[in-house]
């Protein structure tokens, strides 16, 4: 079985219940095909590059998962015809990335973290000279 991993966006007037019985009836295609869920994260909603179906948000949902071609095939079919769908992706992955998933991230961790590699360079420039 082959490691993925999907981000889909959903219509933003629907409540985030309706978003995770989405994600529920996604999971279960994946199990029906004899797959494995390895993380399902709500990421929020989020203010979309351009409109998409008139619409200027979306809830975005990240997804890993082990799973056949054929459930993949499934999964995106009906994912294409559900009608809160926006958009959605689904990539091929050699490793899954660790951690929380970049797109949960609000702006203000960004800037703890970048505030703490500048303070970890001084350090080290301090070590230095």
């Amino acid at each position: 079985m082959n490691k993925y991993e999907c981000i889909y966006v959903a219509r933003q007037d629907i409540p985030q219940s309706q978003v995770e019985n989405m994600s529920e009836q996604f999971t279960g295609i994946i199990k029906e095909y004899n797959g494995t869920i390895h993380k399902v994260e709500y990421c929020g909603l989020r203010q979309l590059a351009y409109k998409i179906k008139k619409n200027r948000k979306g809830h975005y949902v990240e997804m890993h998962f082990e799973a056949s071609p054929d459930a993949i095939v499934e999964m995106e079919r009906q994912m294409g015809l559900h009608e809160d769908m926006l958009r959605f992706l689904t990539l091929r992955m050699k490793e899954f990335v660790k951690g929380p998933s970049p797109l949960s991230q609000t702006k203000g961790y960004k800037e703890s973290r970048r505030v703490a590699v500048v303070a970890k360079e001084e350090a080290q420039e301090g070590v230095v000279a």
